[in-house]
């Protein structure tokens, strides 16, 4: 069993940097984990995308912050919770297959291995919630929903807006929140950590904690990160900077944030001293160019997950390809003749699905794509892709039309 460490800074830290909200309270979790005893900690990530991005990323630097100071720190993925799918805030989410669960999580160890260690003295348990959760009988389901009413589950806000407005409701999706609390007493767990959006699924672990093991257990609530789209980073849209990118496709992606969001994105998705970023924040303030500031930020988000060498190269390459313009061979990816289909079919093939067929539309729509030097109006229209062609997607991407092998 590993030493348990009462670093003091390491432990403020994971109590004070990207932290929204600590249940009960930040001195009750401060007094426990100086204490020097070893607690069991996780995050859950459900699979309903086949990347993680950065604002996961958040979440799993605290789990290597916990496993640094001793503790046990577990990665779930919630293959079983998926089947069922978290609330959303609009509309039910679409039921997923397990052929489609597990595909999307094929490459998720491999993406978090990046920022935690799965071995080593004190290794990060990967675990999944399909061993406990597909073996719950009729009667302990029944004993699960005893422990929660109508009346709460209408009280959190994406029901209540889905209520104003009408939009129905699954009954599934009212199970939802009560599987992803039995986690917590399945793997009797200390400390749950996650974004904002699972405060209620968080709390009412919390409280199922209480009634099945008799012990307190603590959440800890991330801020959320917005996508450089402005909107929230999600799986299924595609949009964030996902832990499976290139360098140089993070960096570029880094450098898409309004300059408003510098600051933040230095705070939350990087270990920069805070001392610094708040320089940075005043002298942006005092009115210094901001791109100056926003490369140093996309430098350290890339360091962050690929190393200071990449996130050097990531850089340069930038300077190169966006700054100067100089594009080569070498920054274009070669993409097989198709023939005369969609832009919006070429882009999903060429892009090998790293990006949504939602997500692809919108730059389409946005005037993000060029074919040739020209942009490209309709998402639709058949359009002939022959040899040479070359495709501009986005600020950063070129493919170029070769003959088939």
């Amino acid at each position: 069993m590993a030493k348990v460490s009462t670093d003091e800074k390491l432990i403020n830290t994971f109590l004070e940097r990207g932290v929204d909200s600590i249940f009960p309270t930040k001195d009750a979790l401060k007094k426990k984990l100086m204490s020097g005893e070893r607690i069991k900690a996780y995050q859950g990530f459900d699979p309903t995308g086949p990347y993680l991005h950065v604002g996961h990323a958040m979440g799993i630097r605290a789990l290597r912050i916990l496993q640094q100071l001793g503790h046990e720190a577990i990665f779930l993925v919630g293959d079983f919770t998926t089947l069922i799918g978290d609330p959303d805030k609009d509309t039910a989410r679409p039921l997923m297959t397990e052929e489609q669960i597990q595909k999307n999580m094929a490459g998720w160890k491999e993406q978090a291995a990046q920022l935690i260690d799965f071995e080593g003295d004190n290794p990060v348990k990967f675990m999944r919630n399909h061993e406990w959760l597909s073996k719950i009988s009729l009667a302990d389901l029944i004993k699960l929903l005893s422990n929660a009413t109508v009346q709460q589950m209408i009280e959190r806000d994406y029901f209540a807006k889905r209520l104003k407005r009408n939009n129905p409701i699954g009954l599934q999706e009212f199970i939802y929140p009560l599987m992803q609390g039995f986690d917590s007493v399945a793997m009797g767990v200390d400390l749950e950590i996650g974004g904002t959006d699972q405060t209620f699924n968080m709390l009412m672990g919390r409280e199922l904690v209480k009634r099945y093991l008799g012990k307190d257990k603590f959440v800890r609530t991330n801020e959320m990160m917005e996508a450089p789209d402005a909107l929230t980073m999600s799986k299924t849209g595609g949009n964030g900077i996902n832990l499976a990118d290139k360098p140089e496709e993070m960096y570029g992606k880094a450098m898409s944030y309004p300059d408003e969001l510098v600051t933040k994105c230095l705070r939350l998705l990087t270990d920069m001293p805070m001392e610094e970023i708040w320089e940075i924040n005043q002298k942006m303030q005092d009115g210094e160019n901001p791109m100056t500031f926003k490369k140093l930020m996309a430098f350290e988000v890339v360091k962050i997950i690929k190393g200071a060498e990449k996130a050097g190269m990531a850089q340069k390459h930038f300077e190169r390809t966006v700054q100067k313009k100089d594009i080569s061979d070498e920054d274009t990816e070669m993409v097989e003749f198709m023939g005369t289909v969609p832009v919006t079919e070429f882009l999903k093939k060429a892009l090998k699905n790293s990006e949504s067929a939602s997500h692809i539309k919108r730059i389409v729509e946005q005037g993000g794509v060029e074919i040739n030097g020209k942009k490209v109006v309709s998402v639709q229209a058949g359009i002939e892709f022959t040899p040479g062609t070359v495709v501009k997607f986005g600020k950063r991407k070129y493919f170029k039309v070769v003959d088939k092998k």
